[in-house]
């Protein structure tokens, strides 16, 4: 070999060193960095919007395991189950040899599992900012370019605006209730679902004041006396028979929006799928909202 291109070779080579000692290096939810040697090829989820991200980049094959509520897509139904945030099975994960375990910050376990050795991420989108930055940190652990998040979170803005677009004018400015979970849990304006809401002009009864998912006392909804009422089938037994609803407008003149679990699970999971849930939301509004536009003006 010539001198002067071996001498090409060794700076190649200092280069190429310190690159992949580096691997990757990612700050996570929780302020902590996580090393990682390379990309992982081995990945396991247990949030549902955290496997979808996945799926969404293209990078489905690289799923070993999930959690019970990760249903979509189809891809990642016969995978083996893990438990859930709040009850994570540690032995089922560990068996699994992943080199990397992407959770919510409010899953339990994490510290546990990097006792264990396992490198442990924990993301959790709260607002349409964070989805939007989740996905480009789930493309960094995944050693992709980040062009490919940004593309499909515009793609998803874009989707978002067109669904806005859908809604007349005479259903804006409805004042709405969307109930996640029946303790109640609300989805406030602060949430990335009381985002969605404020892009359709929709009028949120939960201020942002109250944080993103509060929990509220029944009679809060009551006070507030919503236009519009949206629930997820599988919340909404017994909620019209709570004490003093039969005086909220929207269920005297039956203004609700009982979403299927399959379409509640879309709308509640901040990730790839949210221009679907603001779609569904829009259609929501055009259908019950219109009589809230006429009362109004009467």
């Amino acid at each position: 070999m010539k001198p002067a291109l071996w001498m090409v070779c060794l700076v190649g080579l200092a280069w190429a060193m310190p690159l992949q000692a580096q691997g990757i290096r990612i700050e996570d939810d929780r302020g902590r960095m996580v090393q990682l040697s390379g990309p992982p090829q081995r990945v396991v989820s247990i949030l549902p919007s955290l496997t979808e991200t996945v799926c969404e980049l293209q990078q489905c094959h690289r799923l070993v395991g999930v959690d019970r509520y990760s249903t979509w897509p189809a891809a990642v139904q016969d995978l083996p189950r893990v438990g859930g945030g709040i009850d994570p099975n540690i032995e089922a994960i560990v068996a699994l040899r992943p080199d990397v375990v992407l959770v919510a910050t409010s899953s339990r376990g994490s510290e546990r599992l990097e006792a264990l050795g396992l490198k442990v991420v924990a993301l959790e989108p709260k607002t349409h900012a964070d989805v939007q930055r989740v996905m480009g940190k789930v493309a960094q652990v995944l050693g992709l370019p980040s062009g490919d998040a940004a593309r499909i979170w515009r793609h998803i803005d874009a989707a978002v605006s067109a669904a806005a677009q859908s809604v007349p004018d005479q259903a804006r400015g409805a004042r709405v209730y969307f109930e996640v979970n029946r303790a109640p849990y609300a989805a406030g304006e602060s949430s990335f679902i009381g985002e969605t809401l404020a892009r359709l002009g929709a009028r949120n009864i939960v201020g942002a004041d109250l944080g993103p998912f509060p929990k509220l006392n029944p009679e809060y909804v009551v006070r507030a006396n919503p236009d519009v009422i949206m629930v997820g089938d599988r919340n909404f037994e017994g909620m019209t028979s709570r004490p003093g609803w039969n005086r909220i407008r929207a269920v005297q003149e039956q203004r609700l929006c009982v979403f299927r679990n399959d379409e509640a699970d879309t709308i509640i999971r901040p990730g790839p799928r949210m221009a679907e849930g603001a779609r569904l939301l829009a259609q929501c509004l055009t259908r019950k909202a219109p009589a809230v536009r006429r009362e109004a003006s009467s």
